[in-house]
């Protein structure tokens, strides 16, 4: 230990010998090492706000629809069986622990209409509070969430989003409006933040959130249709009579779905619990997907009671694609920082051995004497060593510094997202004492073998 700190002690002496030669010579590494953590700090930043972007249109999203049926070999596609209900999406919220948070969803197509101006969003989701939460929609531009008493209360509230706001209230406010959906009177309670296109281009902003038992029950007795609900009209209206017991005749509420003739012959047994069209989940993270879906899998074959070997009765879809999207574009721009951060620290590696080699060269005479009094060629070896590492661990340290200054002020100046990267410094470090290492091998190597008798006569 005493040799060791003789030979640092020994090296230090040396370098400050030509104080501003050792400055410049670590400047490449200090520029390196500098690049390195600023670089790292903004792309860390800028990729946790893409996956943040990523995310909020639903990246970590589970969707688990109804499943398949069959008729005559004829598939009815997904969706055709009715057998998800809101107490299975209770159970997946309590029971699986990769899933964060659940959220059922009735949804319904139809006009929106408030004074003489209507629309058509492309969603009308009856859904709980906790939709907000899985589509990481929990700021609101105005006004509050409808809330877990509005759905068990089957309320008539909704929130609405920008695009709606836009079209039905261009000139007021709509918070304490309302607005009519199949001629049920809604108020609007909240207007969610702007969100923007999702990642097929539709738009997100075009969309009426409402507790799901009012939509269940008062909007839409029955799955969606592929078509606008508020067109859908049996019949001739002026040629319908009316009765007493039915003073609004296009406002019938069906509590359960009737099924056609080949569905009840299918399946005889009739339908008696409140179903839902879909139930949409939120992974803990996104390496959680798999379990989590592995998780809702074998909750559901219990609740729904599909033996092994039976086709399952319902459908998880993951958005496998934005994941994919996400982890390329981190893994680029990882690349990309450790090729500058390469030739960085190439450049400055060149920089220490080329300074080495004229040291070695400066202190023939030096290294001659020392070997005459006794030094051995690993003596020198592990000083001239030392003086290498030495020098780019003190550029590393100015490196970081500098770095996390710069990545400081860029955020301060630019606004742009950054993010401290402790495996960055700690990387920095090694990589420093690597480059002396690599780069000051051979100029150490060369003075060792210097002959001790040719060194002392050299001028």
């Amino acid at each position: 230990m005493l040799f060791l700190t003789r030979t640092f002690l020994m090296a230090l002496k040396a370098l400050r010998r030509n104080i501003m030669r050792s400055a410049l010579t670590t400047l490449g590494i200090v520029i390196g090492i500098a690049a390195v953590i600023a670089m790292m700090e903004i792309g860390q930043g800028s990729s946790s706000a893409v996956q943040k972007t990523i995310q909020s249109m639903g990246a970590d999203n589970l969707l688990i629809q109804p499943g398949t049926a069959a008729s005559g070999g004829v598939s009815l596609g997904s969706g055709s069986v009715i057998t998800l209900t809101p107490q299975d999406a209770e159970a997946v919220a309590r029971e699986c622990p990769a899933v964060a948070c659940v959220a059922p969803v009735v949804r319904a197509r139809t006009q929106v209409v408030y004074g003489n101006r209507n629309w058509v969003p492309l969603y009308i989701y009856g859904t709980t509070p906790t939709f907000l939460e899985v589509r990481d929609w929990q700021e609101l531009d105005q006004g509050d969430a409808f809330t877990d008493r509005d759905v068990r209360n089957g309320s008539k509230v909704c929130m609405i989003g920008q695009t709606l706001v836009k079209e039905l209230f261009p000139d007021v406010s709509p918070i304490g409006k309302e607005v009519r959906v199949q001629n049920v009177t809604f108020k609007v309670v909240g207007v969610l933040a702007r969100k923007g296109a999702n990642m097929m281009g539709l738009d997100q902003d075009d969309i009426l959130l409402a507790p799901w038992t009012t939509v269940k029950y008062r909007v839409s007795g029955s799955t969606l249709g592929s078509v606008n609900q508020s067109t859908s009209v049996k019949g001739d209206p002026m040629q319908t009579v009316n009765s007493l017991s039915q003073l609004y005749p296009s406002s019938g509420v069906a509590l359960y779905p009737v099924p056609s003739a080949t569905q009840a012959a299918d399946t005889p047994q009739p339908v008696r619990f409140t179903n839902v069209d879909q139930v949409l989940a939120r992974a803990t993270s996104t390496p959680e997907i798999p379990a989590a879906m592995a998780q809702i899998t074998q909750l559901l074959h219990e609740r729904h009671r599909i033996k092994s070997g039976q086709p399952d009765d319902f459908n998880i879809r993951d958005m496998t694609e934005m994941t994919k999207a996400l982890a390329t574009s981190s893994s680029l721009m990882m690349r990309l920082l450790l090729a500058v951060a390469l030739i960085s620290l190439v450049v400055g590696g060149v920089g220490i051995m080329n300074i080495m080699l004229v040291s070695v060269t400066e202190r023939t005479r030096e290294i001659g004497l020392r070997m005459a009094v006794g030094a051995r060629a690993r003596d020198i070896l592990r000083q001239f060593l030392v003086e290498a590492v030495l020098l780019c661990l003190m550029g590393g340290a100015l490196g970081i510094l500098l770095g996390r200054g710069g990545s400081a002020m860029v955020s301060w100046l630019f606004k742009w997202p950054t993010e401290p990267s402790l495996p960055a410094i700690i990387a920095a470090v090694a990589v420093s004492a690597t480059v002396g290492l690599v780069f000051g091998y051979y100029p150490a190597w060369k003075a060792s073998r210097l002959d001790p008798i040719e060194a002392l006569r050299y001028e």
